[in-house]
């Protein structure tokens, strides 16, 4: 599941979810658009989830901190711009979103050796 959730993905989820956003303001504010305002709606909605359930596995599995989390999670279904400004200033204070990988402040410490 590591694999699948990298903060490159989730990045660029969060990028679309906007964009996807941006676009059901504008059909909202022209007359006559109804019916891409409630396809946009929808799919503001849905990716609302999806995005918030995407971020809450990665807080779990430590790909994202708990402020990422919160911005998409909470605040996303108000605007998703919040979520998508932390990704962007998380890339560009350390994370390894190029890669994919988490930020090394978030990777988990070496496991215990067991005991003899």
């Amino acid at each position: 599941m590591r694999g699948v959730l990298t903060f490159h993905r989730l990045k660029w989820g969060s990028f679309l979810h906007s964009a996807v956003y941006t676009v059901l303001l504008v059909v909202w504010l022209v007359p006559g658009l109804a019916g891409s305002e409630a396809v946009f709606g929808m799919a503001h909605g849905l990716g609302w989830i999806a995005m918030s359930l995407a971020c809450l596995a990665a807080l779990r599995l430590r790909v994202i901190d708990l402020r990422l989390a919160v911005a998409v999670a909470v605040l996303g279904g108000i605007g998703p711009f919040i979520g998508s400004y932390e990704f962007w200033r998380q890339s560009r204070h350390g994370a390894a979103a190029v890669t994919g990988d988490p930020a090394p402040a978030l990777s988990r410490p070496p496991a215990p050796a067991p005991p003899r």
